[in-house]
C-alpha cells in the first residue's frame, strides 16, 4: 500500500494505491494496468468503495483518492470550487501526478458523471471505463428518484416534503425519514458496513448541497446536467453496472446502454446503489473479467 498527495490548484489531493506500484508510466510485472477509482458524492470520501482494493490480488494496482473538499484531501472553504470542472480537472491531475499513462477508470454514481465528462474530452491512455450505478441525465435521475420516494409510507413522505419546504433538511426527523429511502434504494445491507458509515460520517454536506441537493430534489448547480446526446462520441470499451433495487433505475441507465456503442451492462440482483459493497465478490469478478478482456 502506498499513500501520498498530488498537487491540484494549490491544494493537495490525497491518494492511496493498493497493490504493487511500479512508478510513473509503468505496469506491474503481470502486465495489469492500474485501475483509478472515482467515488460518488459530491463531498463524500472514498471509503465505502474499499472492497475494490481486493482487485489488486490479481496483480492490478487499484488507486483511490479523496476528491478535493473531503476526506484526507485538503478541504478549502470556497463554494466557487464546487463545480463539475473542478473534479474533471482533478482526475487529470491525479493521472499526471501518479504517472498513470495507461489506465482503466471506474466511477461510481457522481464519479461516473465526472468520468463521462472527462472521457468526452478524449484524454489519451484510457483503456476502458467502468460506470457503476451511473446516470447521464440529472433531470431523469431526479424524476426516477421522486417516483421511488412516492413508494414510501405517506407519513414518511410528509416529513421529507415538509422539511424540504421549510429549509430544515438538517433536522434529525428529516434525516431519519430519508433513511427509509436510503435503506431501500442506496444500500440494503443491515447493518450498513463500517466503510459506508465512515463515508456518511465524513460527508461534506455543503459541497453536496451546492452541487446536488437531495436524491429526489436536485437544487444544486448540477440540476440541468445532461450528456445523453453526447454519449455516441465515446469510443472505448465501457462496462455499466447497476443494482436491481438501484436509485439509478433501468430507466436511468438505459440511455447509457443505448447511447454508448458496444457498452456491456450487468445488473446485480441483490443490490441497490452499492453492488461493490452489497455483492462485493461478484462485483469484483465482473469488473475483473471485463478489465482482463480489454487487456487481452
Amino acid at each position: 500500500m502506498t499513500e501520498g498527495t498530488v498537487p491540484f490548484r494549490g491544494y493537495r489531493t490525497w491518494y492511496r494505491v493498493e497493490g504493487e506500484w511500479p512508478g510513473a508510466g509503468g505496469a506491474p510485472d503481470g502486465g495489469r494496468l492500474p485501475l483509478l477509482v472515482v467515488n460518488g458524492g459530491p463531498g463524500c470520501p472514498h471509503d465505502y468503495l474499499e472492497d475494490l482494493g481486493a482487485l489488486a490480488r490479481d496483480g492490478r494496482p487499484v488507486v483511490f483518492y479523496d476528491q478535493l473538499g473531503c476526506g484526507r484531501s485538503d478541504q478549502p472553504d470556497d463554494p466557487e470550487l464546487w463545480v463539475m470542472e473542478t473534479f474533471v480537472e482533478e482526475v487529470a491531475a491525479v493521472r499526471e501526478g501518479l504517472g498513470l499513462d495507461r489506465v482503466h477508470l471506474l466511477g461510481h454514481s457522481w464519479g461516473a458523471q465526472v468520468l463521462l465528462e472527462y472521457a468526452l474530452t478524449r484524454p489519451p491512455g484510457v483503456a476502458s471505463l467502468v460506470l457503476a450505478d451511473p446516470l447521464a441525465s440529472a433531470p431523469l435521475y431526479e424524476a426516477e428518484a421522486r417516483r421511488l420516494k412516492e413508494t414510501l409510507a405517506p407519513e414518511v413522505q410528509e416529513v421529507i416534503d415538509r422539511h424540504e419546504a421549510e429549509g430544515t433538511t438538517h433536522d434529525d426527523a428529516y434525516l431519519r425519514a430519508s433513511m427509509h429511502f436510503y435503506r431501500q434504494w442506496l444500500c440494503r445491507l443491515d447493518p450498513w458496513p463500517d466503510h459506508l458509515m465512515r463515508s456518511f460520517a465524513n460527508w461534506r454536506e455543503d459541497v453536496y448541497d451546492t452541487m446536488w441537493g437531495a436524491e429526489w430534489n436536485v437544487t444544486g448547480n448540477l440540476r440541468d446536467w445532461d450528456v445523453t446526446a453526447r454519449l455516441p462520441e465515446l469510443d472505448l470499451p465501457v462496462l455499466l453496472a447497476s443494482g436491481r433495487y438501484d436509485v439509478a433505475t433501468p430507466a436511468v441507465v438505459r440511455p447509457l446502454a443505448d447511447g454508448i456503442r458496444g457498452a456491456e451492462w450487468t445488473v446485480f440482483a441483490h443490490s441497490a446503489h452499492l453492488p461493490s459493497a452489497e455483492e462485493p465478490e461478484r462485483f469484483r469478478e465482473v469488473v475483473g473479467a471485463f478489465l482482463r478482456e480489454v487487456e487481452s
